[in-house]
């Protein structure tokens, strides 16, 4: 099972959009694929759910912010991930919530310092929560690809220290890539600091690796971007941070018509002209997923 969380400090850069479409056609390619949303704003999760389905059936005991309450509350048992999956088709998808932006504050007074070791152990505990429930389904899929938030809070570092990879949707303009290289650094910094208390409590050490950059919302003139978003293409290699070669176009008509439609982009029937160019983009970036992954 490969665990692969989608991540960026800038919002709005096509994120939620590249794991709702990668997570749909790697189903349809016969992978078994659980997607995890940890966005309060819960966009993934009302891309497959429709909002009344959601507060009927999944709202009170169906989310991950559900999951964490329990944690924090102590409940006895804690329901496990297998409690909050929803099957929609053949695909498996664990819920966020609104209420989910209140929990890092609840989870940091697991942090309070007593001893070093105490510290280091709290640490440990805190930051696993979500790598030791994957463990326990880890025969169950081929592919867990997580939704992050645009932050680096505790639920964001808990997915990416449970992660094998990680990856950075980004527009090609100076906001949305000025933070790819800050991020890296901040993720490398807190492995080296979960790793090294690992050592010193007796855990399995991990090693997130950034599986690449996929440009998002690109313009295209005759076949290329254009020159503005070269730019920031060329600046990225330069910066030796890798890059998807699969990019995914703008076409702000067929990705606003999905959710409501209910069917992700990538599992639509269009032939010909833009739209089917669109489509193609997405299973292309599917597909060098799969062979850089090693799903």
């Amino acid at each position: 099972m490969k665990v692969v969380s989608i991540i960026n400090y800038k919002g709005g850069v096509g994120k939620t959009t590249i794991t709702t479409n990668l997570a749909s056609d790697l189903t349809k390619r016969g992978k078994r694929v659980l997607v995890i949303d940890l966005d309060p704003q819960t966009n993934l999760t009302f891309s497959f759910l429709k909002v009344e389905e959601w507060k009927k059936s999944y709202e009170n005991e169906k989310t991950i912010k559900y999951w964490f309450d329990s944690i924090i509350d102590g409940t006895k048992p804690v329901p496990s991930f297998k409690d909050l999956i929803v099957k929609k088709s053949d695909l498996d998808i664990i819920c966020s919530h609104l209420g989910l932006i209140d929990v890092d504050i609840e989870l940091a007074a697991g942090l309070s310092a007593g001893t070093e070791r105490q510290h280091k152990n709290n640490f440990i505990k805190t930051y696993s929560y979500i790598k030791n429930e994957l463990n326990d389904i880890k025969e169950d899929y081929d592919v867990v690809l997580i939704d992050c938030p645009p932050n680096f809070s505790i639920v964001t570092k808990n997915a990416l220290l449970a992660s094998d990879y990680f990856i950075v949707p980004a527009k090609m303009d100076y906001l949305s890539t000025l933070g790819i290289n800050q991020l890296r650094k901040h993720v490398a910094s807190l492995v080296k600091q979960y790793n090294e208390y690992c050592k010193d409590t007796g855990n399995n050490t991990v090693n997130p690796e950034m599986l690449g950059v996929v440009a998002t919302m690109i313009s295209v003139r005759g076949g290329q971007p254009i020159e503005v978003q070269k730019y920031y293409l060329d600046a990225l290699k330069r910066s030796n941070i890798s890059l998807f070669d699969s990019m995914i176009r703008e076409n702000k008509s067929i990705y606003s018509s999905a959710p409501e439609s209910g069917t992700p982009v990538v599992l639509m029937s269009h032939k010909f002209g833009t739209y089917a160019e669109v489509i193609n983009e997405l299973k292309e970036l599917t597909t060098e997923f799969i062979r850089k992954a090693g799903v």
